[in-house]
Parts: structure tokens; sequence; C-alpha cells
């Protein structure tokens, strides 16, 4: 079942990737009309991601799956501790997303209300959880997910799928944000760290080394 949940997982995330490719949208965009794009695509999207991601589930919860181990109180307590303050960390980080906005809500409110589209450009969130790693949501989605007092094969292929698709999500999602932001993205890619929260030099720190090594190498 290891394999068949990873699989499975990898398959969604693939889907999910290629829709909200580039190249994908600009098809929809080309198909339903700028406007009507503007206001639903996104909770399309999010609706189709529900959709396919119900039998992945079905399939962990139901499918018959051997156990690899359990872990005794009193650490079972802590990891389950553990799962849920990630959980109230990753919906603070959702609110701090806009999450109407996030789920394509605001956007079909807008279409309905025939208020302009697309909505203005969102601001880049630096501020929060987002000062402690560029991407919360799939720091505290792994902190949630992973501490399990019980854990299967079928849940274990799961979350090795899940992490395989936050890593290679977050890069492509950084890409997209290079390219609305630019340079302010760069600086704070410099910033603060990608996904594991270690502590990173302030950023005119490394604006100075940076100036420090280019001078060196004219000198020399």
């Amino acid at each position: 079942m290891f394999i068949v949940s990873l699989l499975a997982l990898l398959g969604f995330g693939t889907i999910h990737s290629l829709l909200a490719a580039l190249g994908v949208k600009t098809l929809a965009r080309r198909l339903m009309g700028k406007r009507t794009f503007e206001g639903f695509y996104r909770l399309l999207y999010n609706l189709f991601s529900v959709i396919t991601f119900a039998p992945v589930a079905l399939l962990i919860l139901v499918a018959p799956a051997e156990m690899l181990w359990r872990v005794p109180m009193p650490w079972a307590g802590i990891m389950l501790g553990v799962q849920a303050v990630a959980t109230v960390c990753l919906m603070v980080a959702v609110l701090q997303a806009d999450p109407l906005r996030f789920a394509g809500i605001s956007q079909a409110l807008a279409y309905l209300r025939g208020e302009p589209l697309p909505l203005p450009a969102e601001q880049l969130q630096v501020n929060g959880f987002y000062s402690l790693v560029r991407h919360p949501l799939y720091l505290f989605s792994l902190l949630a997910l992973w501490p399990a007092p019980i854990m299967t094969d079928a849940y274990l292929g799961f979350l090795v799928g899940t992490t395989i698709y936050f890593v290679a999500g977050s890069r492509l999602e950084e890409r997209r944000l290079v390219r609305d932001f630019g340079a302010a993205y760069m600086a704070y890619q410099r910033r603060v760290p990608w996904l594991i929260p270690w502590p990173r030099p302030p950023l005119d720190a490394l604006l100075r080394r940076g100036t420090v090594e280019r001078r060196g190498k004219r000198t020399t």
C-alpha cells in the first residue's frame, strides 16, 4: 500500500500542478474569456482539487494497510500536541494569506457584482509566519501530518508523496512569485529561509557582504 498511496498522491499533485501552470491558464483564459476566467478559474481550480483529492483520502482511510509502528504514551501525547499546535498555526497562516481570495471566492463575488476584474494585485506577504519561512502553509501542514503516533504503510506513502509535492510545488510557486514581484521577492528570498526556519543574516548584512565580495574580485 505504500507504493499505491504514494503514486496516488503524486498523481493528484501532478494534475494539480498542471492546472496551475501558466500555459494551461493561458488556454483556459482563451476558452473562457478573460472576465469569466478571472472570476471563476481559481474557485473552479480549488473545487476540482477537492474532488480529485477525495479518492486519495478514501484510499488512505479504507484500503487494507500494514501497521508500521505505534508510539506509546507519553510520547504519543507529545506528538498529538505538536499536530494540534501545527494545525492552529496553519489556520493562522491561512488567515494571513487572504483566505477568501485564496479560495477564489472574492474573484467570483466580484464577477457576480459586476466589479472590475482582475482584482488589484496582491501584496507580497512578509509578516507574521511569513517572516519565519517563505512557505508557512507547507511547513505547518507537514508538522500537522508527520508526527502521527500510529503509522501505516499507506499513510507513510501519503506523507512521502505529500512532502515531494510540497517541495516541488514550492519551487514552482517561487518562480511565479519572482515573476510577479521581481527584486522585492528576491530580497525576501535572501532574508527569509525557504521551508525550515533556521536563522538567516539580515538583508543589509547580505548586501554588505555581496558588495565586499565584488570589490575583492575587482582588486584581484
